[in-house]
Order: structure tokens, then C-alpha cells, then sequence
């Protein structure tokens, strides 16, 4: 395998300024395969941004399956003051899937994450249309810690440190940034102050590469892995079927959410749609291909990136096959 073309894209991204840094990873069943930096260190630790959605769904997909959650488990099991006003349930995968219709706050709110989880309205009943949600994660989080007596990012680091991605963190001191962050409308300081288990996470490629390479090697049967492999089916099932999508994630962009995992099942820019996975705010992306038996990584920071199609890298990866 030589992911030339890969590493390519990113160098005249970086080079015509357009993303001002870039990492760039790729991983087999077998472990890191490939890994480049551009005008970063190949170690440099990043703002995640909502990849930590995937990263904490997988705590809570261990805990069902350990017996303790069920994807069907109401939020009012962990906060009983939930959704006084609703006449629905908001269950577990709702807030896993973003079908759970709860009107969503500025990422760098200056409230609490669980003031606004509980006072927060409704934007539609759950499960009655999909609307991209990070104050779900705080849902999560809360029912993550009712059944298990552990903090998601507790529950989420030991899980981590297991399979050697040992550079998650939610301690911003060593991070690059992301120096147009205010042009792209976010106070970084305020927000990493909410320590969103929905966006919160820093950490290198090298852990997402770690990661890639557990989820491969599970996909293909393999046991004693964080996940099972039918946990793993679990989180890749969709669950979004035919209700409306709503802005930012219209249903012409051809994903489907599954638990946590962005399902690009109908994503009109792949040459291979068999893939899950999860982007960030400032144009980190992760994405496995079972199929292909790829997992990739891009680490970058960069708010706004007009001209930069995360796609074109993603075909770039498979193609090299």
C-alpha cells in the first residue's frame, strides 16, 4: 500500500494555506501503517471536537453491554427532572442517534452542560426527525455515570489507555489550538470549559489510529476487544430509517446516524460508502472502512476551510488499496 496520493492532499492544503496545519494516519486490523505530519509533529495533541461523540458511545455501548443500559433506557432513569414539560420519552438511543428533540445551545455556552440538558426545550418529538445534537452527549454522559459510577471520560480513558491511546485527554495545555477559531463564531477558552462529552476530547492521531485498528480487528471477529463484535454491529445499525433530516445534516448529504457513528451509507462524494465514522468542528475526521479493511485519520484546525473536501482524501485512502 502507498497512500502518496493521501499525503499528498494534505501538503498543498497546508502549503496553499488553506488548513494551517495537518496529520494524517492510516491503520489496518495489524496496526498504524502510515503516518505523516505537516507543519505539526506527527505526536501533536488536537482538539477532537465531536469525534468524542464516537469515543464516548463507546462507553456507553459497553456499559449495555455489560447489562447495566439498554439502548432503550429513558434519560429520566439517571434525571428524573428531564423533560417535565415533554409528553415523550427521550430514550438512550435517541440521544445517541440526535433524534431526541432537544433544542440545542451554543457549543461555547456559558451555562453548565447539565443546566441546560434539563432546561433546555423541544425542537420535535424523539424519534420523529434527526437534528445534529452535542447537549445529547451530556444525556449520555448522565446515564453513563447512573450505571456505572464512573464519569464518562473516567469510563472512556480506561477503555483508551487499554488499546495504547494513551494521549486522550481533556487538558487543553499541550494543544495546537485553533487559531481562526473566532472567525469561525467559537470562544475556544469557553468552550473547552464545558468539558462536552460530546466535543471535548484532545488527543493525536495515533490514539484515533489505535482506535481504527480495535474497530477492524473486532469487525473481523476478533474477541477480547473493547466492544464485542455484536456490540460493535450494535453501534453501526442505523437508526435514523426514513424520518426527516434537519439542517446542518439535510438528507442530501446521504448519512445515516447509528449509535454515535455517522453512517455515510449514502454519501454522494465516496467511492466507498461501507464506512463509519465521525468528524470535528475544526475538520478533524476519523472514518473506518471494514469492507476496504482501512481506518484513516486527519488531524487539522482550521474553523473555516473553503476549498478543503474531506472526501476527496477519503478516496484518496481507499483508492490506494
Amino acid at each position: 500500500m502507498t497512500f502518496d496520493a493521501a499525503f499528498d492532499w494534505a501538503r498543498r492544503h497546508v502549503q496553499a494555506e488553506r488548513l494551517p496545519t495537518a496529520v494524517v494516519g492510516m491503520a489496518t486490523a495489524d496496526g498504524i501503517v502510515d503516518l505523516e505530519g505537516f507543519g505539526a509533529a506527527t505526536d501533536a495533541v488536537y482538539p477532537l471536537f465531536s469525534i468524542t461523540k464516537v469515543l464516548t458511545g463507546i462507553t456507553a455501548a459497553r456499559a449495555i453491554e455489560r447489562g447495566l443500559l439498554t439502548p432503550n433506557t429513558p434519560l429520566t432513569d439517571a434525571l428524573p427532572a428531564f423533560g417535565a414539560s415533554r409528553d415523550d420519552v427521550v430514550r438512550l438511543w435517541h440521544l445517541a442517534s440526535h433524534t431526541s428533540g432537544i433544542s440545542e445551545p451554543a457549543l461555547d455556552t456559558a451555562l453548565p452542560l447539565r443546566h441546560e440538558l434539563l432546561t433546555s426545550g423541544r425542537d420535535f418529538a424523539a424519534g420523529t426527525a434527526s437534528r445534529y445534537s452535542t447537549l445529547a452527549f451530556e444525556g449520555i454522559a448522565a446515564l453513563i455515570e447512573h450505571a456505572t459510577d464512573t464519569t464518562w471520560d473516567d469510563g472512556t480513558l480506561d477503555w483508551a489507555h487499554r488499546i495504547g491511546a494513551i494521549g486522550l485527554t481533556l487538558d487543553t495545555a499541550q494543544s495546537v489550538g485553533v487559531p481562526d477559531a473566532a472567525a469561525g463564531g467559537l470562544d475556544l477558552d469557553r468552550f473547552h470549559a464545558t468539558r462536552a462529552p460530546g466535543a471535548g476530547l484532545l488527543g493525536r492521531a495515533e490514539d484515533l489510529l489505535h482506535l481504527g485498528t480495535e474497530l477492524l480487528r473486532i469487525d473481523q471477529g476478533g474477541r477480547d476487544g473493547i466492544l464485542s463484535p455484536a456490540g460493535l454491529a450494535m453501534m453501526r445499525r442505523p437508526l435514523t430509517g426514513d424520518i426527516p433530516r434537519l439542517d446542518p445534516y439535510p438528507d442530501e448529504r446521504g448519512q445515516d446516524w447509528g449509535f454515535t457513528f455517522n453512517l455515510r451509507s449514502r454519501a454522494p462524494g465516496l467511492v466507498d460508502r461501507d464506512v463509519f465514522g465521525h468528524g470535528g468542528w475544526a475538520g478533524t475526521e476519523f472514518w473506518v472502512h471494514p469492507g476496504a479493511g482501512v481506518a484513516w485519520v486527519l488531524l487539522t484546525n482550521a474553523a473555516v476551510r473553503p476549498g478543503v473536501d474531506a472526501d476527496e482524501l477519503d478516496n484518496a485512502v481507499v483508492s490506494a488499496l
